[in-house]
Parts: structure tokens; C-alpha cells; sequence
């Protein structure tokens, strides 16, 4: 079991062991350097049992030779010596333990049962275990670099870097030093066996010197941890930035339902994360770029105020800011006037705003300027944009003057500030230096990197409030006993009904001559037969679904039906049919709720009904859902304009739409644990009257 106290003895370890520390290892000589560099020199002993020198101190033979005994041991010997190398420790009052080697889950079946014997022995001894096939960790803050990747990172910063990839991870590091992204940690992570991903989350979202947290996964492992501490990071107002690599579809989670057609893997992880209030990211500049802003800034309301000496600098990035939603206000009256006593004749006091080259001869005019725009009631964060060397020539910097204007004014500002140069652009020592002379709260290179990553933590914010309330699930439906199989259609219209879900009216039928006289109470118009059986999922396939009947042929219609249907699935029990009027054409929408084994009933909503799959057009969230997560799931599909009237059809009563969707959601939760998928499809939508046409309901079987 993982507690906090073994997650403290990890990450903030005092003594060390190196077991199977050796000269001819890459990785022994890298941990060495990396704690001696860090003055930790005198807390680390080697073990090795056939060298009695390792890079140049003398080793000892086992772990409970060290007077003192250590708190962090590094295994760094073969898969098959692990085990007694874990039981070394532990006898030297090691708590926590690093598995360097190779050759486990990685590596086959034979791999996997190794791991889970490894795993089941570290739990047995109480020490907690990261690993294997991992690389350590880096705590910044603490100063401990307990990493076999050269260069740890030295300055302390507030963005926690936790990578599955260790190869990735140099990667990740370095380009946080080259976009001057501080980190607090640099963690990763390996196989995962033990300490996963969610148990560092859940950790570091408590220590008050972590301001986000960047995240390179290729899985959630422990869902319901990552869930809760996500949720906690949400509510501390700490953003958590994720690069999840697979965006490729698995298979249908519900072979018998669309709405499992049309859920993947990839969709499943965007749904989770932004009901959780999780930022994902396509690559590793966006990763950091976005922790680093959402570590400084934290939550950020209200537009983008741009200042800049370059016109064409302010047209680029409002056309940038229009292509990622961000909003570019119009300055008030008062900030115009402010703005127009300081500027020259030339110049207009208009968001974005270019103050000129005035500025070149009257660097006040920077501060002044941001001053203004940040005071703006309607600016929610600052852009001041210009250069800093990139060269390392170590000539005084001709722009200081202008740096130090920014960076004053940024600092004292109200709101976030961000200095922002026009391309992207290494942070080198030199420009570093520039930036912390002037006080320069906060830097991002390259406008399109600036101008998205407002947009990731603006986005971010404006979902906390949702991310923080645990979800509130309606009263269990206690009266459909779970089964394993699919309801009949007249079982699951009425379990919708029973739920305020409208349907279609309808009538059953046994018989022919009942079909006749359900017939009756439909009028003249054309009506739909369809075969009533718990044993069938799919009607039209077996020739179960008659539209535009005549009332006259009804009889003949449903006998036939009946008749054909037992013998196309001679296994399957025929109950009789429903009749019904058939509807004129109208918008349709599929409402779909299926189960996901990680993360629970998940909602999808797609516009086209049958057509859905071709159009590929769907929204998804986790149960429960209310009305107000209905309504954003409909604003996110690409056709939401279609329930807006098209070619002559009425304009969709979006509320009763709403209504009915968060009625058939509150339906798929109050069944919780019993339900395997939900389906209506489709969902007739003809201005107010929106109705279920037709419905599938999968019960799961009863557990003894």
C-alpha cells in the first residue's frame, strides 16, 4: 500500500544506497554526479559486494553494513537480484525504494508475473517502490537530484514535470530550462507497479510550493485516485496539464448499443478531463508553456490586454487570439482616455495596443501603457510584447531600459502579466539575467505560444466551479432487477417514462388481432410496427421494424412480423409487437450512455440519429449529468446550429431538449452499477415536442 509517509521518504530522502553501483553503469555514475553536485556527497553509499571502490569510495557489501542505515535505496541490479536487493534495504531501514532494472511488465508474461512477485514483496516489507524500469526523481525544491538523467535542473520553480517516459523526460526538462519554466520536481515513473502517476498527483497537490502540475502519461492507472486528486488540484486552484499520448480509437466498449461505436478510448480521456478540470495538451512546449502560465498566474478571469511596439505584433495576435477563443476586449472610455493623454498624436488607444516607436525614445511609455491596460476592468491578463537577445555575447543589453519599464509595471500589476517575445526563442542565461534585473514576473516565448496558453488556463478556469463539486447521483432505481440482458422495447420505454422521459405513444400487442385493435387509437395516419423481444437489440436487422403501415395492413403486418422474426432468431422470445404513429421527419439527435471500466456510465450526445457514426459528431461527459452539463455538451457538437431550424424545419425548443436529455442521464444514473449502455436513438427533436423513437436498455448480470 502507498501512504504518504513512504511518498515522503521517496521524494525527500536523506541517505542513500546505490545497490549494484558500478563504473562500467551509466546510470550509478550519472545518480552519483548528480547527488554529489548537489552536496549530498557524504549521503550516498554504494553497494557492491565484488568492487570494493566504485567511483572512487569505497562500497560496502549490503545495505545493512551502512552505519546509520539509509532512507532511499537505488536498485540498480538485474530483474532476478531485485527481490533480495529490496529485502537488503529494508533491513537498512530504507522506506522507500527506486527500481532502475529492466526486463518486467516491458518484457512479456514472464515480465508481468515478475513484476506483480516484485510488487507483492515491496508491500509485504512496507517499503514503497517507484518503478521499475524508471529513472528517480529530481526534488528541485529540496535540492535532491535522485536521477540517472544528466543535468538536473537547480533553480527551484513551482511546475511539478511527472513523466511515464524516462527517455521523454530529458526531453521535457530541458526544453523547461530553455523556456525558462521552473520546476519543483522531476519525477518519473516507469512500469508503474506500485507508486503510480495518481499517487504523486494526490501528493503534491498539498505541498503549497506547487503551483501546477505537468503530466506525460500513456495511461490513468488508479482512475478513482487521479479522479479525487484532480478534483482537490481543481479546488486549490492548481491546474493540472496533461500530454496523453494514443488519441487511436479502441473497439466498442457495447457491442450492443451505437452510443459504444462511437466511444473510444481517446474521447473517453477528454470527457474525464475536462469534467475534472484537467488541461490536455498535444506536445511538450504546450505542456510546460501551459503549467508554467497556470503555476504563475493561476486562475484567470476576464480578457487579453495586449502592448506592444510593433503593429504587426498586435494584428497577429488578434487573429490568434480569434482562432483560440480568446476574447480581445475593447478598452472602457476611461482606460482610452488614460491610455490617449500618454501616447503620441499618431498613436490609438485600442486593444491590442501599439504604442509606437515613441517608446524607443520615452521608455516610460511601456510602463505607463501597461499600467493603464492592466487597470482595465475587462482585461484579465497582459501581453507586453517585445525582443531579448537570444546570443550569449554578454554585451549590456541595449533594450534594458525597456525591460525594466515591463517588468516594474507587470509586477505591480493587477492582473497576470506575461513578457512575451514575437517568435519562439530560447531563455538562455543572458536573457535570464535581462528578465530578473527588470523583475519580470513572467515570460513566454513566441506569440501563438503566449497567446494559446492564456486560452488553455482561461478555458481551465472557467471550469473549476464544476470540477470542484462532487458529483450528486440521483436516487437508485430499484425497481429493474439486473439480468445481463437487453429490455424489451416496451420495458425500456417504460423505465424511460417512469424517469419523465417522453416517448412516442404506442400500443402493445400479442396477437395480430390485438395489433388491429391497438391500431385504432392512432387515427388514420401511417403507423410503425415493431417486434417486442428482451432477446433482440438490433430490430431492423432482423426484419422487426415496419414503417409508413396503413391501419388496415397492421394485422397481416404483425403476424407476419412475428412469424418471420422467430424464425430469422429461433432462440429469441417473441412477446408480440408495438404499434404506434409514424413521425413526419425532423431533427434527430442520439442520447447514448454506455460504461467505461475505468471511469464509469459516460453520456454521449450526436446529432443524425441512424447517420450519427457517419457523422461522427459527439459529445461526451461522465455521469451524473445535469441540465447545465447538457447544454455545454450540445454547444460542442459541430452541428449544434442544426437545432437552430434548417430548410424550413422549426427552430428546436432547446430547453425541452435539454430537459429530456438530462432526464434520460438521470435514467442511465439512477440504474448506476446495474447498467452496461442506454440508448435512444433517435431522439425525435420538432421544436417543443421532443420525444424518444425508439430505446435500448443492457442491464448487467446480477453478482451472487
Amino acid at each position: 500500500m502507498v501512504t504518504r509517509k513512504g511518498l515522503q521518504a521517496l521524494l525527500s530522502p536523506q541517505s542513500f544506497a546505490l545497490i549494484g553501483a558500478s563504473d562500467k553503469s551509466t546510470f550509478s555514475s550519472l545518480v552519483v554526479a548528480n547527488l554529489r553536485g548537489a552536496g549530498r556527497g557524504d549521503d550516498v553509499h554504494l553497494v557492491n559486494p565484488r568492487s570494493p571502490e566504485v567511483h572512487g569510495q569505497a562500497t560496502v557489501a549490503r545495505c545493512r553494513d551502512i552505519a546509520g542505515g539509509v532512507d532511499l535505496a537505488f536498485v540498480m541490479v538485474p530483474a532476478r537480484l531485485a527481490p533480495d536487493a529490496l529485502r537488503d534495504a529494508t533491513e537498512a531501514g530504507a522506506s522507500a525504494a527506486i527500481v532502475l532494472s529492466s526486463g518486467y511488465a516491458e518484457a512479456g508474461e514472464e515480465g508481468r508475473q515478475r513484476q506483480a512477485e516484485l510488487v507483492a514483496l515491496a508491500e509485504s516489507l512496507g517499503i514503497t517502490m517507484l518503478g521499475p524500469n524508471v529513472l528517480g526523481v529530481v526534488n528541485v525544491l529540496d535540492g535532491i537530484p535522485a536521477m540517472a538523467l544528466s543535468d538536473p535542473p537547480q533553480r527551484p520553480g513551482r511546475v511539478a514535470l511527472i513523466s511515464q517516459s524516462g527517455a521523454s523526460c530529458g526531453a521535457m526538462k530541458d526544453f523547461a530550462e530553455l523556456a525558462g519554466v521552473e520546476l519543483s520536481h522531476v519525477l518519473t515513473v516507469g512500469n508503474e507497479a506500485m507508486v503510480t502517476i495518481a499517487h504523486l498527483v494526490d501528493f503534491l497537490v498539498d505541498d503549497d510550493r506547487v503551483g501546477a502540475i505537468a503530466i506525460f502519461m500513456e495511461a490513468v492507472k488508479e482512475p478513482q485516485l487521479f479522479a479525487a486528486a484532480a478534483r482537490r488540484a481543481a479546488a486549490a486552484g492548481k491546474p493540472i496539464v496533461v500530454l496523453k499520448a494514443g488519441r487511436s480509437e479502441l473497439a466498442a466498449r457495447a457491442a450492443a448499443s451505437h452510443t459504444g461505436a462511437l466511444v473510444g478510448d481517446d474521447r473517453v480521456v477528454d470527457a474525464v478531463f475536462s469534467a475534472l478540470g484537467v488541461v490536455r495538451v498535444d506536445t511538450i512546449e504546450d505542456m510546460l508553456v501551459t503549467a508554467g502560465l497556470g503555476a504563475y498566474a493561476g486562475p484567470i478571469e476576464g480578457g487579453l490586454g495586449v502592448v506592444s511596439i510593433s503593429g504587426g505584433a498586435c494584428d497577429i495576435i488578434a487573429d490568434l487570439a480569434e482562432s483560440a477563443a480568446v476574447e480581445i476586449p475593447e478598452f472602457t472610455p476611461q482606460t482610452q482616455e488614460r491610455l490617449r493623454a500618454r501616447l503620441p498624436d499618431f498613436g490609438h488607444a485600442h486593444n491590442p495596443l501599439d504604442i509606437t516607436g515613441a517608446a524607443i525614445t520615452d521608455p516610460p511609455l511601456w510602463g505607463a501603457a501597461i499600467e493603464a491596460v492592466a487597470a482595465d476592468p475587462a482585461v484579465g491578463v497582459v501581453l507586453a510584447v517585445n525582443s531579448l537577445p537570444w546570443r550569449e555575447d554578454g554585451r549590456p543589453f541595449y533594450g534594458q531600459p525597456y525591460v525594466d519599464q515591463i517588468g516594474r509595471a507587470l509586477a505591480e500589476a493587477p492582473v497576470p502579466g506575461l513578457y512575451v517575445t514575437q517568435v519562439g526563442q530560447p531563455f538562455g542565461p543572458q536573457a535570464r539575467d535581462i528578465l530578473a534585473q527588470a523583475g519580470v514576473p513572467h515570460q513566454v516565448a513566441g506569440l501563438r505560444a503566449a497567446v494559446d496558453a492564456v486560452a488553455r488556463i482561461r478555458d481551465w478556469s472557467q471550469r473549476l466551479d464544476a470540477a470542484v463539486r462532487e458529483p450528486v447521483w440521483p436516487p437508485p432505481d430499484t425497481q429493474e432487477r439486473a439480468g445481463g440482458a437487453a429490455l424489451s422495447e416496451a420495458d425500456a420505454r417504460a423505465l424511460l417514462q417512469r424517469h419523465g422521459v417522453p416517448v412516442v405513444p404506442a400500443a402493445f400487442a400479442s396477437t395480430a388481432d390485438e395489433a388491429v385493435a391497438a391500431a385504432a387509437q392512432f387515427g388514420s395516419g401511417p403507423l410503425v410496427v415493431k417486434i417486442v423481444s428482451p432477446d433482440i437489440a438490433h430490430k431492423t436487422d432482423v426484419g422487426g421494424v415496419r414503417l409508413h403501415v396503413a391501419p388496415h395492413d397492421v394485422g397481416e403486418v404483425a403476424g407476419q412480423m412475428m412469424h418471420d422474426v422467430a424464425a430469422a432468431v429461433p432462440q429469441a422470445r417473441i412477446d408480440g409487437v408495438l404499434v404506434g404513429p409514424q413521425r413526419d421527419p425532423a431533427t434527430e439527435l442520439l442520447v447514448g450512455v454506455t460504461r467505461d471500466p475505468d471511469w464509469g456510465l459516460l453520456l454521449a450526445v450526436g446529432l443524425g440519429g441512424v447517420l450519427v457514426e457517419m457523422l461522427d459528431d459527439v459529445a461526451i461527459a461522465p455521469l451524473p449529468v445535469d441540465e447545465t452539463g447538457v447544454r455545454r455538451l450540445l454547444s460542442q457538437l459541430r452541428g449544434a446550429r442544426l437545432l437552430g431550424g434548417v430548410r424550413g424545419r422549426p427552430a428546436a425548443d432547446l430547453d425541452a431538449v435539454v430537459s429530456v436529455v438530462a432526464a434520460i442521464a438521470t435514467t442511465a444514473a439512477a440504474l448506476g452499477p446495474r447498467l452496461e449502455a442506454l440508448e435512444v436513438n433517435p431522439l425525435r427533436v420538432d421544436g417543443a415536442n421532443v420525444e424518444a423513437l425508439d430505446a435500448l436498455v443492457v442491464l448487467r448480470e446480477e453478482k451472487s
